[in-house]
């Protein structure tokens, strides 16, 4: 059960009470007035809270203090370092709980305008899942989601499209759309010899984009945006996909591709606390991950490069579109709102371009060494419940800051061959790029936000070993300065 599975379970006694069938100012009044009672006197919680805390600490100490003749100093320290991981989870679940109630008040709200609850039609797992009882009881067949190839001048695009059709499990359920921009005749033609394969739509504006200044360097970045709000214009409201993968011209997909996005899509639709999808590890060197491709995870960095969005979000989007530097803006506070995206240990997708726009930036350096999964894995067959915010956090938290703090030297010179997982703290930028650039991890920051970084955490592998460069156990958000 997550960190808030108990007051869930209280929330929907709370729900059943309350009679849908009555309208949304009787059932919010009702909300309310359950939400004080579920929640008490704060002021007197708020005592009852920090008495319970005070004796678990001392127990809990006590314990150590007790038994550490038995142990390592390692074992001590690292006993220690999850006894403050506990308490500061404890001492944020007072506030938490009443934040939660009203997420869940919000959104419980926002499925109703939506009609993905009815009136009168409520149950428990629907609501704590917010999953669409049809949604939910859908075959894997009944789902349809748009493919999105992003084109221009590539020739090599048939090495896309040849794996996008070869994996594929289903034309009617993966519409292939490729859009090309540019007006380049000879990545036409390669593009309509796939027939009835697919569907070739060109972009209509090839004007060129005046700019002055440093800005003419940058023109090909506003063209890409320009094409990109004209292409996801196009899948959303001409073609009508409520979901869609999105991929460019110069990407190697895996294998089980396909059945990765079919499998997190439920889980997408469910949590309002993701925004989308994505196929890529910005760490996804091979000796950077461990050699699992079943392990997934939440991030707050826009990875791109092979991912799914929802018409929900695009619809959000689509009246303040960029100008240029669309993904750079995906990741800005204004567009994320504390989003997050779910990616894989090992990517399902590989960039093989190295020539484009960016003349190559951090191919030779990053790029070319990531390894591309390429065993299927059954997604669908497992329960990926993990990945909702309020299990992950709990879980993903206990384990990072329960893990041994190491500094980098430590972990250069191997001196820590006895533990599974160690744990670097970092304060700073500097810091933070310091070890990156050390360990060979990507070291830029986007609206403060790092690669692959969740709740300013970024996971890895080195020398076989689970590192998590990590800020302090009290951290609270990103820096947008850092960038």
């Amino acid at each position: 059960m997550g960190r808030f599975g108990v007051f869930s379970n209280q929330l929907c006694d709370t729900l059943d009470f309350c009679n849908l069938g009555d309208s949304e100012q009787a059932v919010e009044r009702c909300l309310q007035g359950s939400g004080r009672r579920l929640l008490g006197n704060r002021r007197a919680f708020g005592i009852i809270v920090i008495l319970a805390l005070s004796f678990w600490i001392w127990l809990n100490f006590h314990f150590i203090l007790k038994t550490s003749k038995a142990k390592t100093n390692q074992q001590i320290i690292q006993q220690l370092s999850r006894l403050e991981v506990e308490i500061q989870q404890f001492v944020k679940y007072n506030s938490e709980l009443l934040e939660s109630f009203h997420v869940y008040e919000r959104h419980f709200h926002q499925l109703l305008k939506e009609n993905v609850i009815q009136k009168g039609s409520y149950n428990n797992d629907i609501f704590v899942n917010s999953i669409n009882e049809k949604e939910f009881n859908s075959t894997e067949k009944d789902i349809v989601i748009g493919v999105l190839v992003i084109a221009c001048s590539r020739a090599s695009v048939k090495r896309n499209l040849d794996q996008l059709l070869k994996y594929r499990p289903s034309a009617k359920q993966f519409p292939i759309i490729v859009s090309q921009d540019c007006g380049h005749e000879p990545t036409t033609k390669i593009i309509q010899s796939y027939g009835n394969n697919l569907t070739l739509i060109q972009q209509p504006d090839l004007s060129d984009i005046p700019l002055k200044g440093k800005k003419k360097k940058f023109k090909g970045y506003y063209k890409i945006a320009r094409h990109y709000g004209w292409a996801l214009k196009k899948m959303f409201h001409d073609f009508n996909f409520d979901t869609i993968i999105i991929v460019e011209d110069d990407l190697d997909i895996s294998p089980d591709f396909f059945e990765y996005f079919l499998a997190l899509l439920p889980i997408l639709k469910a949590d309002p606390t993701l925004w989308c999808v994505s196929a890529w590890n910005d760490n996804g060197k091979e000796w950077l991950i461990a050699n699992d491709p079943e392990l997934l995870y939440r991030t707050d960095f826009f990875p791109g490069l092979g991912w799914m969005m929802r018409k929900k979000l695009w619809l959000e989007l689509e009246t303040k579109w960029p100008d240029s530097f669309w993904d750079d803006w995906f990741r800005q506070p204004a567009q994320r709102k504390d989003r997050a995206c779910i990616r894989p240990e090992v990517s399902r997708t590989k960039t093989f371009g190295k020539i484009g726009v960016s003349r190559g930036m951090f191919y030779d350096k990053h790029l070319k060494f990531f390894k591309l999964n390429d065993k299927f894995v059954q997604f669908s067959k497992k329960d990926l419940s993990y990945l909702f915010k309020d299990n992950y956090d709990l879980e993903f938290i206990k384990r990072v800051y329960g893990s041994v703090p190491c500094s980098l030297l430590d972990l250069l010179w191997s001196k820590l061959d006895h533990l599974d997982s160690v744990r670097i703290t970092y304060n700073t930028m500097n810091e933070f790029k310091k070890v990156a650039k050390a360990l060979g991890l990507m070291n830029d920051f986007k609206s403060g936000v790092p690669r692959a970084g969740y709740r300013g955490i970024v996971s890895f592998v080195f020398k076989g070993r689970r590192v998590y460069l990590a800020p302090p156990a009290d951290w609270k958000a990103y820096n947008s300065s850092w960038s």
